[in-house]
């Protein structure tokens, strides 16, 4: 039999055709939204995730204060980011999407392994260590700058860089950037040990660091919630950013993955109708795309059974 490419719930296929169909009609919508998010809070509680008490602990924090000191008034945020996210109708762009960031990323860990009995922070570590071992296969150290792309509320940057820095003894100058200030606010709070050196409010596809700046630049569950177009221009800015020698590391939803093609309906339909780049995601090339502008592609691999890591590098 030969393997799918992607699931038959995207694209152009008639499954397809459907759901969007069904997600295109605004009462339906509202309704799956709604029960989409119903589903991720409860089953989150259900495994042992304080979906609700962390929400809480971060509102009645004093991190609203530091909004404004992280803020880019410059920034123009493009079409692509300015649509529903998650179940959020203001997207990424909102204190409610960022207080539940922490809780969510646990939650997505946890069903990785569904039928194994884990703590959160153990799917977690295990989530995170698949990636970094991949990466460990291909990386030159010591690794002195970093950039992890997209880096949300820096759950994917501050694990890279305790990975980073268990590997050599050198010093690991690692940044974040994320168009959303929000996200960014929660990222400070949770680097308690001002870790990172950096947390840039920022347009991945137009940053203002100069040529060959890093040796590795990560992109982690970020592709997926991108339009197609927008992939290319980040895959190209990275490009001219990366040293020559410099490694890309890519972690996202694998279109090959038997776990995601064999979703039920309820769970693709709550998963479709809160990611709106879904089609274009799982029909695009990544690897013939990293190729085109220049990249040493190196490998694609299942890393685990929903996600692949994908690893190239700017030639020398």
């Amino acid at each position: 039999m030969q393997e799918k490419l992607k699931p038959d719930w995207t694209g152009a296929d008639l499954l397809s055709r459907f759901v969007n169909l069904l997600i295109n009609t605004k009462p339906l919508y509202q309704l799956m939204k709604a029960q989409a998010r119903n589903v991720m809070i409860n089953t989150a509680e259900k495994n042992g995730v304080p979906w609700r008490k962390n929400y809480q602990d971060l509102e009645q924090s004093n991190i609203k204060e530091s909004l404004q000191e992280l803020t880019n008034p410059n920034i123009n945020y493009p079409d692509y980011f300015n649509v529903p996210f998650h179940a959020y109708d203001e997207g990424n762009m909102s204190w409610k999407a960022a207080f539940e960031v922490n809780s969510a990323t646990y939650a997505m860990a946890l069903r990785v392994w569904k039928n194994e009995k884990l703590t959160p922070e153990t799917a977690h570590n295990r989530l995170r260590g698949s990636f970094h071992q991949v990466l460990k296969e291909y990386l030159s150290f010591p690794i002195k700058n970093v950039l992890d792309v997209g880096c949300s509320v820096g759950i994917s940057t501050l694990a890279l860089h305790h990975f980073l820095i268990q590997q050599q003894t050198e010093k690991v100058n690692t940044m974040g950037i994320d168009l959303s200030p929000y996200m960014l606010a929660v990222a400070k709070k949770n680097d308690e040990k001002n870790e990172i050196s950096q947390w840039i409010h920022g347009l991945a596809e137009k940053t203002d660091f100069e040529d060959n700046s890093f040796d590795l630049i990560t992109i982690q569950f970020l592709l997926h919630e991108l339009p197609n177009q927008a992939t290319k221009d980040i895959f190209q800015e990275i490009f001219r950013i990366l040293r020559p020698g410099g490694c890309l590391g890519i972690v996202d939803n694998n279109p090959r993955s038997k776990v995601i093609q064999n979703l039920p309906p309820a769970l693709f339909l709550l998963m479709k109708s809160t990611e709106p780049w879904s089609d274009e995601y799982y029909t695009f090339n990544v690897e013939e795309t990293l190729k085109s502008i220049g990249f040493d592609y190196k490998i694609t691999t299942e890393s685990d059974p929903r996600h692949r890591t994908i690893i190239a590098f700017k030639p020398v």
